[in-house]
């Protein structure tokens, strides 16, 4: 799978969104906005409701990202803080391209659940990013399973044990939950389950995030020139990106972030 992505990532990673979550935040704020104005509107015209989309309402395989995480506005800071979080951590450490991937699959698999469940079973589900965003948080998790959250802004909590509950919830409503509900939750989470072994190479600690941080801070006040030994850019082209030597690659290879875990080591 990760070989895949690499030779995907090759042909088609300048077409990959940088900063994709920054966009998909901007979406939940348009969708906060709609449910404050019209709460209506999203369940009516704009959800992901498969059996108007097959009577001709294709939007809705789109508008259904609108639908805002929480309704109340405190909870909705923090909870878009969060998610902008997850997803620009997640795209720093894997690259704009993999992250798109696994953005867009988990999008992609939760438009699939829908249909499949309204075909098995004749109702509708309406599947929104909840979770999407769950596959975003259970991919950071097994990242940095050590990294501490505050719950209810006061108890240090390690997110591993976060998810270890949230996939007990899952399991649970697996089992207790009708043949929707498990088709829905099997398919919504199925990028996870197909990234769980490419995740497996680019676990990394919040140390080494920190020093990652620091090299980016050093970088800058550097004059000297790094150019990626993939793509070919330079800090000069595009300052906003972080450049780093290969220890695996037999040279002096200097890769971006975005390639600096996804290249083919260099023997």
């Amino acid at each position: 799978m990760d070989n895949f992505l690499n030779k995907m990532e090759r042909k088609f990673g300048r077409y990959a969104i940088h900063g994709l979550m920054k966009y998909i935040c901007v979406l939940y704020i348009i969708g906060l906005l709609i449910n404050v104005a019209a709460p209506q509107v999203y369940y009516y015209y704009l959800s992901l409701n498969p059996e108007r989309i097959l009577h001709g309402e294709i939007w809705r395989l789109f508008t259904f990202l609108l639908q805002s995480p929480n309704t109340s506005i405190i909870f909705f800071i923090f909870t878009l803080y969060l998610y902008y979080m997850l997803g620009q951590t997640l795209e720093s450490v894997w690259g704009a391209f993999k992250f798109n991937v696994y953005y867009l699959s988990g999008v992609i698999f939760t438009i699939i659940g829908s249909f499949i469940a309204y075909f098995v079973t004749g109702n509708v589900y309406f599947m929104d990013t909840y979770y999407i965003n769950m596959s975003l948080f259970l991919a950071f998790a097994f990242i940095f399973p050590d990294m501490e959250l505050l719950l209810m802004f006061l108890i240090p909590v390690k997110i591993k044990w976060l998810a270890y509950l949230d996939i007990a919830l899952f399991v649970y409503e697996i089992i207790r939950g009708s043949m929707g509900t498990k088709i829905s939750i099997v398919l919504a989470l199925l990028n996870f389950a197909i990234f769980f072994f490419s995740m497996m190479k680019t676990r990394v600690s919040p140390k080494q995030m920190k020093r990652r941080a620091a090299y980016t801070r050093a970088v800058k006040k550097t004059p000297s020139k790094h150019r990626c030994a993939v793509c070919g850019r330079t800090d000069e082209t595009n300052p906003e990106l972080e450049f780093r030597f290969c220890s695996k690659c037999n040279g002096n290879y200097e890769y971006c972030q975005d390639h600096l875990f996804t290249h083919t080591h260099v023997q």
